[in-house]
């Protein structure tokens, strides 16, 4: 794209380096010198604007990764912090359930002691 110009730009100034005027000859080359420059100045502008893309997208590739790897470690914890919630509950309804079985077992055996003597009482 820029040889394209440039060699536009140079025909243009052949063009108007073939006028028999001199002084034409001379407002033909400042032309060309300016419509060159501009050329320049525009293609490294288009450098610069292709550079920044470039590091816009890295720098939006590297944002979404680091978010991405946040995310995956809040899972994570999350997930872990559930498992030991879950294992606590479940120790804890163990813990529970054995120990109304115990006092159930306690108060059972102390009424059936009562009755015992009761009988014994009545029988006697």
């Amino acid at each position: 794209m820029k040889k394209l110009i440039l060699n536009i730009f140079l025909a243009v100034t052949l063009c108007f380096s073939l006028a028999a005027c001199d002084s034409c000859s001379k407002e033909a080359d400042k032309a060309a010198d300016t419509v060159e420059g501009a050329a320049d100045a525009a293609t490294e502008a288009a450098d610069d604007a292709v550079d920044a893309v470039e590091e816009a997208a890295d720098d939006a590739k590297d944002a979404a990764e680091d978010a991405v790897e946040e995310v995956k470690d809040a899972v994570e914890e999350a997930v872990d912090s559930t498992t030991a919630a879950v294992n606590d509950a479940v120790e804890g309804a163990k813990d529970a359930a054995g120990e109304a079985v115990d006092k159930a077992k306690d108060a059972a055996a102390n009424e059936l002691g009562k009755a015992s003597d009761k009988l014994k009482k009545d029988n006697n």
